[in-house]
């Protein structure tokens, strides 16, 4: 029998063909997020650039893109990567390779995050595409700053972000735990906003 679930350190155990909302759990999220390595773990540092620490610098970029936005946004700003705590985060070109069945298992963890943290299953398009936009940035930014690009490599991958967006932001390389501690600690603010 082949099993499709995953146990997570909550004790939960996590569907992949139809996971529900009841067996996520933020820290599950923050601690996979935090050690799962973007760019697959080529970049320079001593640590691994993690998704959850992309993800905290996407929320910000988000926030500055759309000053004044609903925390609610802010929020699935933060989780646009949330997925990858079960499936890992792979490369745009390896995504292209696996086809249509990597997005559909994508998509049906996004929703079940989304609907266990109040949010709707589906991104409005217009806060998706102003999530995307932040995305990109930070991907600029890391491609720049630690995965050895030049700038106009980066530019031509990534477009070229304004520079009054990116001002005093940087690239962290942390420890997981710290990172995992500061997105949770973002989660919560961001959910408490909401209520």
């Amino acid at each position: 029998m082949t099993r499709a679930w995953q146990r997570m350190l909550s004790g939960r155990r996590l569907d992949l063909l139809d996971p529900t909302p009841m067996d996520i759990e933020i820290e599950d999220i923050a601690h996979g997020l935090a050690f799962v390595a973007r760019w697959n773990g080529q970049t320079h540092g001593d640590f691994a650039y993690s998704v959850a620490e992309h993800s905290l610098l996407v929320e910000d970029l988000f926030t500055r893109l759309n000053p004044g936005v609903a925390a609610k946004w802010r929020l699935a700003a933060l989780l646009h990567d949330a997925p990858e705590y079960v499936i890992g985060d792979m490369i745009s070109p390896v995504k292209s390779s696996v086809g249509p069945g990597y997005e559909a298992l994508d998509e049906r963890l996004a929703a079940a995050i989304h609907i266990r943290f109040g949010l709707p299953a589906t991104t409005p398009a217009p806060i998706k595409k102003q999530i995307k936009k932040a995305d990109r940035i930070s991907a600029w930014m890391e491609a720049v700053e630690i995965a050895g690009f030049s700038e106009a490599e980066a530019n031509k991958f990534f477009g070229k972000p304004d520079r009054a967006t990116i001002r005093d932001l940087h690239i962290r390389l942390r420890p997981p735990v710290e990172v995992r501690n500061d997105f949770t600690a973002r989660h919560d603010a961001l959910l408490k906003e909401i209520e």
